[in-house]
C-alpha cells in the first residue's frame, strides 16, 4: 500500500498514479489534471439555473465543508485564502475546489482591496 500524496488514503501500489512526481489515487489525479476554474461561465449559469430549479438559497445544498467556508466568510465579513486553511485546517487544493463551487453558485467571490485578495459573500 502506498498513501496518496495529496489526501492521505491508502492505496494499493498498482492503482497509484504518478503526477508532478507525487502518488496520487484516481480521484486526486483527477483533480490535478481537471482542476475546477472559479471562473467558469458556463459552470456559473448552470449552477444558478440548477439552485433556481430546485428552489435552493443560501447554504442548500452545499456539502458540509462548503457550508463552513460560507459560514466563516458570512461571520468576518471577509477572510484571505490563507485564513481559511488555517481556520478550517484544510489543504490549498481543496479550498481552490470548494471556491470554485462556491463561486459557480454566485455564493463567494473574490475582491481585491490594495494588495489583498479577499474572500466575500457574492452579494457584498
Amino acid at each position: 500500500m502506498v498513501k496518496c500524496a495529496r489526501c492521505g488514503e491508502d492505496v494499493s501500489k498498482e492503482d497509484i498514479y504518478i503526477h508532478r512526481d507525487q502518488e496520487l489515487c484516481e480521484d486526486c489525479y483527477m483533480g490535478a489534471l481537471q482542476a475546477p476554474k472559479t471562473c467558469d461561465v458556463a459552470a456559473t449559469q448552470h449552477a444558478v439555473k440548477h439552485r433556481q430549479a430546485t428552489g435552493q438559497t443560501g447554504t442548500d445544498g452545499l456539502l458540509p465543508i462548503q457550508k463552513q467556508i460560507y459560514n466563516l466568510i458570512k461571520e468576518k465579513g471577509k477572510v484571505t485564502r490563507q485564513q481559511v486553511v488555517d481556520d478550517l485546517n484544510i489543504p490549498d487544493w481543496e479550498l481552490e475546489k470548494q471556491i470554485a463551487v462556491l463561486r459557480h453558485c454566485e455564493l463567494v467571490k473574490g475582491k481585491k482591496e490594495e494588495d489583498n485578495v479577499y474572500l466575500v459573500l457574492f452579494n457584498s
